[in-house]
């Protein structure tokens, strides 16, 4: 009896240890990614000046590598989903690789394009997987696991910033080819990540992370939801597209401050971001998906409002303020769509982070050409109404009663 029970505690103990690590693997492996994915809007400046871009050509570059990302993700969780390749994590992280490679010895703007593409398409094939194995080694607290995930990405994009003003716009491009010793690190990490989802794939060879029962919502409902948060999203990835691709340009051109200053702003904006990630997740779980949504959407355009008539310590103090209220919505999204369509946990991830990336991408490209015919203060305007949209929260149904049920039950 007793021999036994130390037995099964152990057993215990080591599953939830192993679980654990790999949620930090997964997150240090997403901090790796994001950190590069954040180089490219960081050498913007750097890079206008030597290719003599337009704004136009700016937002261009930030369309292509997240167009690349969104487009293909979607498909790569369907894919996963039903046929999980755990080793494809790595795979990700060597088109990501070869992305830095030749961005850093780009000649002219197409390949810049083409180099932004292959990052993109690095990040396509690794977030919609990793997603669905955090969810896996979640324990049942997929908020937890989620915001581990994804703060992992947010330090990952505050870090690239400052590793930008530090390294690269003293050194020149041809150091961005440094950084590729990152993904091969990350290329390292997760092909033990592989070994671990690979032992830990269910039975039946479906990867359906999560309880099987839908949430008790009829089929009208789930897709006006999926609309709400689609909307929800727009909002959010349109808002923070103008921040962290015009950031710097806008300080610089409002405050004229040096371009190393607003590298280091934008750092303390996305570090806010990163730290409003961590708490999302966590408070969703004890309080709701949905009051987390309501809050960090809608309760953040007093601010937004705010900051375009800011001087530049209270546009300081706004930007974190708004980071850290904006960021606590996607870990709650992504999770509060997966609990509406379970069984489907990669596809839903990889829509979502598709749209994440999408959105952004399609927000920079527009709000350049806005720009560029207008000012970089008119598009701060313009973008400050946009959290209004999170009014369309009241439509989402509450998800709570089955997530409880669910939450009994295991």
């Amino acid at each position: 009896m007793s021999s036994a029970a130390v037995s099964t505690g152990t057993k215990t103990e080591a599953q939830v240890k192993t679980a654990f690590t790999i949620l930090v693997m997964i997150s240090f492996c997403h901090f790796l990614n994001d950190m590069v994915q954040s180089l490219i809007p960081s050498l913007y400046p750097m890079l206008k000046d030597s290719f003599h871009l337009d704004f136009s050509q700016v937002g261009l570059i930030t369309l292509t590598y997240q167009l690349t990302a969104s487009l293909l993700q979607p498909f790569v969780g369907y894919y996963a989903d039903r046929r999980p390749r755990p080793y494809s994590l790595a795979v990700g992280s060597g088109l990501t690789l070869i992305g830095l490679l030749a961005l850093s010895a780009a000649g002219s703007f197409m390949s810049l394009l083409m180099a932004g593409a292959l990052v993109g398409m690095g990040s396509a094939v690794f977030h919609p997987e990793s997603s669905r194995v955090a969810r896996m080694a979640s324990g049942g607290q997929h908020g937890l696991a989620q915001s581990l995930f994804q703060v992992g990405g947010n330090v990952g994009s505050s870090s690239g910033p400052l590793l930008a003003a530090f390294i690269v716009l003293r050194h020149g491009q041809s150091s961005i080819a440094w950084f590729s010793v990152t993904a091969l690190l990350a290329m390292i990490v997760l092909v033990k990540v592989g070994n671990w989802a690979k032992a830990h794939r269910p039975p039946s060879g479906k990867a359906r992370a999560g309880h099987p029962e839908g949430p008790g919502v009829s089929g009208t409902r789930v897709a006006i939801a999926i609309g709400v948060l689609v909307a929800l999203m727009f909002s959010k990835f349109f808002y923070l597209a103008s921040l962290s691709s015009y950031y710097t340009f806008y300080l610089i051109n409002k405050f004229h401050v040096s371009v190393q200053n607003a590298q280091i702003h934008l750092f303390v904006f996305l570090g806010a971001v990163a730290v409003g990630t961590i708490v999302g997740g966590p408070v969703g779980d004890r309080i709701g998906r949905k009051l987390v949504i309501w809050w960090s959407i809608l309760g953040v355009l007093p601010f937004t409002l705010v900051l375009p008539y800011a001087n530049l310590f209270w546009t300081a103090i706004l930007s974190i303020v708004i980071g850290l209220i904006l960021a606590s919505a996607f870990s709650a999204i992504v999770v509060y769509a997966q609990e509406l369509i379970p069984g489907k946990i990669g596809m839903v991830s990889g829509i979502f982070f598709g749209f994440a990336f999408g959105l952004g991408g399609i927000g920079a490209a527009l709000l350049g050409q806005l720009a560029d015919h207008t000012s970089i203060d008119y598009v701060y305007h313009l973008c400050s109404f946009l959290p209004a949209i999170g009014i369309l929260t009241a439509l989402l149904p509450n998800l709570e009663p089955a997530r409880r049920r669910a939450k009994q039950i295991a």
